[in-house]
């Protein structure tokens, strides 16, 4: 009569290689997932200072886009009233380090100021930087 099913050995042999595919995927698998998070937190830091500008073009007033490094919050506001904030870093994990606390658009949608503004945006390994010119112009 023949049995039917595993040896102790062969259940040993699969587990360990298991193991061994897990030991390497799944740091991979949370990089991959840092970065991720990092992209989208870009994304929404970059569609924050876009409708800033696009706000003191089409208002004709000045707008402002101020980044909290302390917080991660980022806010819209255009002659001194917000119109828009999103704590980015609370939704998508991430920090936020800012060269300077914000920046100021004209009503021709030109920046103010004298230097380029850089928003490094962090998660454990993964790291992306949003560049706004000193003309206003948005990059990363």
């Amino acid at each position: 009569m023949r049995r039917r099913g595993f040896t102790i050995i062969e259940v040993a042999i699969t587990l360990c290689i298991l193991s061994i595919l897990s030991a390497i995927a799944i740091p991979r698998a949370g990089a991959f997932l840092d970065s991720i998070h990092v992209r989208g937190a870009v994304v929404e830091v970059e569609s924050m200072f876009s409708s800033a500008r696009h706000l003191a073009i089409a208002r004709g007033e000045r707008a402002m886009v101020e980044v909290s490094s302390a917080t991660g919050l980022v806010t819209v506001s255009v002659d001194g009233v917000a119109e828009r904030s999103r704590n980015v870093g609370t939704s998508h994990g991430v920090t936020l380090t800012a060269t300077r606390p914000g920046m100021t658009y004209s009503p021709t949608g030109a920046g103010y100021g004298a230097a380029n503004l850089s928003v490094v945006v962090r998660r454990k390994r993964s790291v992306d930087t949003v560049l706004v010119s000193r003309l206003g112009r948005v990059r990363h």
